[in-house]
C-alpha cells in the first residue's frame, strides 16, 4: 500500500508539472521575461513551503547540516531556477506535451547514467537492456508527440 501510495504521489507530481508549465508560461507573459517568471514562480513556491512550515511546525532539525555540504549540493536551486525558465520559453513555442515530454526524455537519459553510476549518494542500479528499453520507449513516444 505504500509503494501505490509514493507511485500515486508520483503521478500525481507529474501532472502538477504540465499544469505548472502553462501557468508559468502565463506569468512569464504577463510581465514580459521568462526570467521573471521563473523569479515570481519561485518566490511563491517559497513563500507557500515557508508558511507550510510555520503552520505544521516543521522543526529545524538538521537543517544546520545543509551548510556543511560541498558547494554543488546548493546547485538544486540554480538547475530548478533553469528548468522553470526553459518551462516558461518552450511551452508556448512546442507546446505544454511535446515540451514535458522533452524534459522527461532528457529526466530518463541522464537518471539512467545516475543510477548506473551511484552518484550523488544514490543506490548504484546496473544499465541494462530493459531499463534502456523503457527509455526508447519514452523516447519513442515523445517523438510521435511531434505534432509538425
Amino acid at each position: 500500500m505504500q509503494q501505490f501510495l509514493l507511485f500515486l504521489m508520483a503521478v500525481v507530481a507529474g501532472a502538477m508539472l504540465a499544469v505548472q508549465a502553462g501557468l508559468n508560461s502565463g506569468i512569464g507573459k504577463a510581465v514580459k521575461s521568462p526570467v521573471y517568471g521563473a523569479l515570481i514562480s519561485f518566490v511563491t513556491g517559497g513563500i507557500a513551503l515557508l508558511v507550510y512550515c510555520l503552520v505544521t511546525r516543521v522543526p529545524l532539525g538538521n537543517l544546520r547540516r545543509a551548510f556543511e555540504l560541498p558547494w554543488y549540493y546548493w546547485m538544486g536551486g540554480v538547475l530548478g531556477g533553469f528548468y522553470v525558465f526553459a518551462i516558461i520559453v518552450l511551452a508556448p513555442r512546442l507546446g505544454v506535451a511535446l515540451t514535458i515530454g522533452l524534459t522527461v526524455a532528457g529526466q530518463m537519459v541522464f537518471s539512467l547514467v545516475i543510477d548506473h553510476y551511484g552518484m550523488m549518494g544514490i543506490p548504484q542500479q546496473s544499465i541494462n537492456w530493459l531499463r534502456v528499453a523503457g527509455i526508447t520507449l519514452i523516447i519513442g513516444g515523445v517523438v510521435m508527440l511531434r505534432t509538425n
